[in-house]
């Protein structure tokens, strides 16, 4: 692998290429899929409540609905209403539950900064006692780490140099 360079920033050797943040970005990046996922983790699962409640516009919702389903975070369900045509629910895939934490997070990281003066709209409770829950960061050891300059990124079993491009060699 190649050196840092001289300014000791050792994230600048590592290739990009195949970097699991701009994957999973480019899967859940754009602010309608945030929205359609916010909707299913609060329980609202079929197509009309989604964009109702939602606000999102009907070609949208189906565009995103598609991406969930097609990268497995959500699974269509189907059902009758009665004397109707059948017609689908979404739900979360056990992919699509992992996202959970990353939703607390997101609403944790709300409250505390765009929240209205009155505090959050929603909270997330722990069913079994009933007390808010937070994203926390834990290690693989299961030590809870609170302060967040105590973690730093590494290579990881994956990491690939940087290739340097024809201009930077100049």
């Amino acid at each position: 692998m190649s050196s840092p360079r001289a300014d000791g920033v050792p994230a600048l050797a590592w290739s990009t290429d195949n970097c699991t943040v701009g994957r999973s970005m480019a899967i859940l990046g754009e602010r309608w899929v945030l929205v359609v996922l916010r909707e299913v983790f609060n329980g609202v699962r079929r197509f009309e409540d989604i964009r109702d409640h939602g606000g999102i516009p009907r070609q949208v919702l189906s565009d995103r609905l598609a991406l969930l389903v097609e990268h497995g975070i959500l699974v269509r369900v189907p059902y009758r209403p009665e004397g109707q045509r059948e017609r689908y629910e979404y739900r979360l895939t056990p992919k699509g539950f992992d996202l959970y934490p990353v939703f607390v997070a997101i609403a944790d990281w709300g409250a505390k900064y765009v929240a209205d003066p009155e505090g959050p709209p929603v909270e997330v409770a722990h069913r079994g006692c009933g007390a808010v829950v937070h994203a926390e960061l834990v290690c693989e050891e299961g030590h809870l780490v609170p302060e967040r300059r105590d973690v730093a990124p590494r290579p990881g079993p994956g990491v690939k140099p940087r290739q340097e491009s024809s201009s930077a060699a100049r």
